[in-house]
């Protein structure tokens, strides 16, 4: 049987007063980062292939960024927002209204915070336009939200949820995913998954009184969940017609797939749309991993009932509209902008995709290479033909993982809930813009060596 986490050897044996995410193995230690490399304390240094979680964007290290930091820490580095706001903070809503199309934009230090920041943003709405029935919310199964109560609530990422199912309020509600390998039924056109999951949500509009439905909060694209999941051409129209008829807010989480992630900005510019989302969420990349930091970008149509109501939204945290982190942030745009790296982006995504199914598309063990810009997944299964998975004890796509490690390429894994919450396997590839072809192509060997090796050293898995 193979073994069931990643562990990672450490030269360092003295006891850890960090409460990891994991207590039962030592975590990498990382002692340097520069362009598309993490450098470890035992020597070692890794190509980062998606393991930061599709936060890095730029690389590791840029002196322009950093500078920048500096300056900002050496004139405001904090000033709370309840009074003060800073140049840093107004520049960076002034490039990213300009660049969504968005009126307002509102920063805090965190996806989940942002989500919890967008929940409260749709109710106050409600509040304000006279509509205080407005309280139920519906999000999509194998959806992530973020970790905090209310967005965990909102997203169903089952295992992450089970332990506190108890705490969650009643009314967030689910639909099916527009997850075409996996639900588009055998000879059922694009058009007609659309209309059956826009005639699903609109049932459960009806099921829970039209009225009373407060917002429709979708992954652009899916990220960790069920592994870089593009929607099909229309479902996102359709969804938000059926939100624009019934008058509840459409949202659209960027968090992990946005800021350039899918070869342009904003990852609903390829969805067909003619405006934006009423509410736009942005993490991650937003700041590269330089600082924490996540924004909420507010739609003309939202900002102007609160400017025309009561002036205020009751939300707030401490380091709200964070000068550094602001900063850190319109520096990682800046440059984005001077080095094309959005387009560069594209351009290597396509270059991706080509080599990941060039090498893996025929594998029997590959059920699935999707994706769009630098934001692909690969996802595993035992049978090919019937897209049989591997029992949920197997864990295979974390093994991979741990092979690509000690081959120097660090990947992102999902495993036990790609299908359904519980079962299923995928990996994810979302390295920095400035990834080179080289580098694409050692990457994808590096995974398919893996995969090899991994197959060929365990019999029950073939």
């Amino acid at each position: 049987m193979i073994s069931a986490s990643i562990t990672a050897s450490s030269t360092n044996t003295e006891f850890s007063h960090v409460f990891h995410r994991r207590l039962d193995r030592e975590p990498l230690h990382a002692v340097r980062a520069e362009g598309n490399y993490i450098y470890l304390k035992d020597g070692r240094k890794l190509l980062d292939g998606g393991v930061s979680a599709a936060v890095t964007s730029i690389g590791y290290g840029d002196q322009r960024v950093i500078a920048g930091i500096v300056d900002q820490l050496q004139t405001v580095a904090f000033a709370h927002s309840g009074t003060f706001t800073s140049m840093a903070a107004e520049e960076l809503a002034d490039e990213l209204t300009k660049d969504s199309g968005m009126k307002m934009a509102l920063f805090v230090s965190g996806g989940s915070e942002a989500v919890e920041s967008a929940i409260k943003l749709v109710r106050q709405y409600h509040l304000e336009t006279m509509q205080p029935q407005r309280v139920n919310f519906i999000a999509r199964q194998q959806s992530y939200h973020g970790n905090s109560l209310g967005a965990l609530s909102l997203g169903n990422h089952k295992s992450r949820r089970a332990p506190f199912l108890p705490l969650f309020p009643v009314n967030f509600y689910h639909v099916s995913p527009c997850f075409a390998y996996r639900y588009k039924l055998t000879n059922e056109s694009d058009e007609a998954y659309v209309k059956r999951l826009g005639d699903e949500l609109e049932a459960k509009f009806q099921e829970l009184n039209p009225n009373t439905v407060a917002a429709v909060f979708a992954e652009t694209i899916v990220g960790a969940t069920s592994g870089c999941t593009p929607a099909v051409s229309g479902y996102f129209k359709t969804m938000r017609e059926v939100c624009d008829r019934h008058g509840a807010l459409f949202v659209l989480d960027e968090i992990m797939c946005g800021m350039g992630r899918t070869g342009k900005m904003h990852a609903w510019q390829w969805e067909g749309l003619t405006s934006p989302p009423d509410i736009q969420l942005n993490g991650k990349g937003l700041a590269g991993g330089y600082a924490p930091l996540a924004a909420v970008l507010i739609s003309d149509k939202v900002a102007n009932v609160f400017f025309n109501g009561s002036r205020a939204f009751i939300n707030g945290y401490t380091y709200q509209l964070h000068a550094v982190g602001c900063r850190a942030a319109l520096e990682v745009l800046k440059v984005m902008k001077d080095e094309s790296l959005v387009e560069q982006c594209n351009q290597r995504g396509l270059f991706l995709e080509k080599t990941l199914k060039m090498q893996l598309d025929d594998h029997p063990h590959v059920g699935d290479i999707r994706g769009r810009g630098l934001f692909w997944s690969v996802e595993f299964v035992k049978n090919k033909q019937t897209k049989e998975m591997y029992p949920s004890n197997v864990s295979f796509v974390d093994t991979i993982a741990k092979e690509c490690i000690l081959r120097g390429v660090a990947l992102y894994p999902g495993s036990k809930g790609t299908f359904d919450g519980t079962t299923g396997d995928h990996i994810v590839i979302a390295p920095p813009f400035t990834i080179t072809e080289q580098e694409i192509i050692l990457l994808v060997d590096t995974l398919k060596g893996s995969i090899d090796i991994v197959l060929n050293s365990a019999s029950e898995l073939s």
